[in-house]
């Protein structure tokens, strides 16, 4: 494997995602600062975190199919790149979103 790939990209990732972190933060400073209403404060904080919760269930549920996609592949054998392998694992994402579409519906 490359590592003189993967660093930068590592890199990029980490930048983006304090990036991320430190508008958040400021957007939160500045929402309390404001003195708005404390029950619209409270309501988008709220639906901030179930979103934030939606977010890991979609992500796990897409890795968890992504890997039994991954599994089939090990297990039917196949050891080059080929479109239907590729398909294998475009499908199990797909049903892996699926599968999180249909959960959150049931949910809420």
């Amino acid at each position: 494997m490359n590592f003189e790939i993967l660093i930068p990209i590592t890199l990029f990732i980490c930048i983006a995602y304090a990036i991320k972190a430190v508008v958040d933060a400021r957007v939160r400073k500045q929402m309390l600062a404001s003195q708005g209403a404390e029950d619209l404060i409270r309501a988008m904080l709220q639906g901030e975190e179930q979103r934030q919760r939606q977010g890991s269930l979609r992500w796990g549920i897409t890795l968890t199919a992504l890997a039994v996609g991954f599994g089939l592949v090990e297990a039917a054998g196949w050891t080059d790149v080929t479109p239907g392998v590729i398909a294998v694992l475009l499908g199990a994402t797909g049903l892996g979103n699926l599968a999180f579409y249909a959960l959150s519906r049931r949910l809420g």
